[in-house]
């Protein structure tokens, strides 16, 4: 099964804190707009769950509006009102019950509701079932044999002077690979000059680029394999998810691998595409996909089916950061992943050290997450849920 057994003595949860930290912004990203006061920062929402013995597990969910539907007000009001007393009294090494417990508190439409902030919660429990059995999540998983993954550098802007300043910054930190965003508001043709670019900059690069949904299918089809003979090996999300036939009709010209990634959430669509043939492969995010309880099953039936895997996030801070890791590591993906929280991010809650070296980041060896979070992150929080 895919969730751990409870030791014979269930330590249950019984306190649920939740509390929102928003983290400075440096750079350019098109997916994070300015506050009212003309300052850009990534919003987060932080949950700690304390177990009867008093061992506790960090969460954290990151909404970006621009991305998904879920705000950082819709997010936080959630957990404070409806997940935190439902899974009050759960072992929360039980992944299935905990999971049982938010879906009947927030039903599912098409998939997942609201998965990002349920994300929340299942890294939070995570994070203390490895406590709990003072294991790190990536063993609690079944093991894993990789301690560090590459990164890939995020490339993004419509401005190709502003591009080659990116592509010097992420040398200068150690980075040998790069996801650019390509699709609307730059044109086709910049988008071609964008990929020529990189490719002549880093030849040995692995060059996948996300679109984002933003493509039409005629557009995707006169596109994508110009993309392709400028070297582009991978490309992300060209159309909408609902497109299931515009996916069928890029599967079919064949001209570069297609992953999806938006519209990915749980097992159950995940099953109906892969029968589609709508993919290649996906762009695994657990932050996305309600965190990792259905990321693994989602990973295992990739693997099922020999279909590819690919590592990103949603600019992930500290814990959301450190639950990918694991998993990935799990997962066993050795193409660069596309966690740009360190590149984007100014700050952080971690105590301890907990960046990329030589563009690549070590997994945390401690018990769950094996982060500790600083006396920062603990101010922000409050009580949602208690017995």
């Amino acid at each position: 099964m895919f969730e751990i057994e409870s030791e014979e003595n269930v330590s249950t949860i019984v306190r649920i804190e939740v509390g929102r930290f928003d983290y400075d912004f440096v750079g350019e990203f098109k997916f994070f707009k300015p506050g009212p006061d003309g300052v850009v920062r990534r919003p987060s929402v932080l949950v700690r769950i304390t177990d009867e013995d008093g061992r506790m597990g960090w969460g954290q969910a990151v909404p970006v509006p621009t991305w998904t539907y879920e705000t950082v007000e819709s997010v936080q009001s959630t957990l404070e009102i409806y997940l935190a007393p439902a899974v009050l009294g759960a072992d929360p090494a039980d992944f299935e019950d905990i999971h049982e417990r938010m879906e009947h508190a927030i039903k599912p439409a098409f998939t997942v509701g609201q998965p990002l902030c349920k994300a929340a919660i299942d890294m939070a429990c995570y994070d203390l079932a490895g406590v709990q059995q003072e294991k790190p999540v990536y063993e609690l998983l079944g093991g894993a044999e990789m301690r560090s993954l590459k990164l890939n550098w995020t490339v993004n802007s419509m401005d190709m002077a502003v591009v080659e300043e990116q592509l010097e910054q992420g040398r200068a930190r150690g980075y040998h690979h790069y996801t650019v965003k390509v699709g609307p508001p730059q044109k086709p043709e910049y988008d071609l000059a964008l990929i020529k670019k990189i490719r002549e900059y880093a030849s040995e690069s692995f060059l996948w680029a996300d679109a984002n949904t933003g493509y039409s299918l005629d557009t995707a089809l006169e596109t994508i394999p110009r993309l392709a003979d400028a070297g582009l090996q991978v490309l992300e999300s060209p159309l909408p998810p609902h497109q299931f036939r515009g996916y069928q009709a890029l599967m079919r010209q064949g001209a570069v691998r297609i992953f999806m990634d938006e519209g990915i959430i749980s097992p159950a669509e995940v099953a109906e595409f892969i029968a589609l043939g709508m993919f290649d492969g996906i762009t695994m995010k657990p932050a996305r996909c309600a965190g990792i309880f259905y990321s693994q099953q989602i990973i295992r039936m990739l693997k099922d089916n020999h279909l590819a895997i690919l590592g990103s996030g949603l600019t992930d801070p500290d814990i959301s950061l450190a639950a990918a890791l694991h998993l990935f590591a799990w997962a066993g993906i050795t193409r660069p992943c596309a966690l740009n929280g360190p590149q984007f991010l100014a700050n952080t809650l971690v105590a301890s050290d907990f960046l990329p070296s030589g563009g690549e980041m070590r997994i945390p060896d401690g018990p769950g997450f094996g982060v500790e979070m600083s006396e920062q992150a603990e101010a922000v929080l409050k009580i949602a849920a208690e017995r």
